[in-house]
């Protein structure tokens, strides 16, 4: 009985094997479609650009922008720094990574406010590097710009908080853009896409040891 069964079961010609090995085939590929889950429509699916923000009193919000550098750099794309507060003085060791990529890198700052000698010539110089970040936002001429310490120019009132932000939501559409810098205004974290706030644990510095090369610089 068992053996007639199995008999009456199995197909009997080639063509039948092969039409039985088709419906099998369209089976599996039908349960392989359906455990694939579609993709989300709608703009949201496919942002065309993002805006980072890497803010907080803690270490690592340049350090963690000039990683992505270095990311963006590595798949081809245009990058451009902009810096607005630290000066030509700070050689710092992104700068030379960058020289060497080939990246584009502008210090418009003349160091921070606290070393100042002519406050008003520091705001003058905060304007001006906006400007600068501003016209490279809207170029459509890069795939990532890094705004470091753009936040400060905003804190101190050299650039109104508005502009910046619709600078950031009228910029080309295919240039990401990552800003640091301490106390983010809301206006700007309600236009980002990813926020990330540094927080300090401890710190060498309240040891008394100071700023390292290779390390804070």
């Amino acid at each position: 009985m068992i053996e007639d069964v199995h008999r009456a079961a199995k197909p009997k010609t080639e063509e039948e094997m092969r039409d039985a090995a088709d419906g099998l085939g369209d089976a599996q590929g039908d349960q392989t479609r359906e455990a694939v889950p579609e993709e989300p429509e709608g703009a949201a699916a496919r942002v065309p650009s993002l805006v980072l923000v890497n803010t907080g009193h803690g270490k690592g919000k340049s350090s963690a922008a000039f990683g992505v550098m270095g990311r963006a750099w590595a798949r081809g794309w245009k990058v451009g720094v902009v810096q607005f507060v630290k000066g030509g003085k700070w050689k710092v060791g992104e700068r030379k990574l960058a020289d060497h990529l080939g990246i584009e890198w502008q210090v418009l700052g003349d160091g921070f406010t606290w070393e100042s000698t002519d406050l008003d010539e520091t705001a003058a110089k905060g304007r001006h590097a906006w400007e600068v970040a501003k016209g490279k936002l809207a170029s459509g001429d890069y795939d990532m710009l890094i705004l470091d310490e753009l936040t400060y120019a905003v804190t101190y009132g050299w650039v109104p908080v508005e502009d910046v932000v619709a600078a950031l939501l009228q910029r080309a559409p295919k240039t990401n853009v990552v800003i640091t810098g301490r106390d983010a205004a809301p206006e700007i974290i309600e236009v980002a896409d990813t926020v990330t706030e540094m927080r300090p644990v401890k710190h060498a510095y309240e040891r008394g040891i100071k700023a390292r090369k290779g390390i804070e610089y």
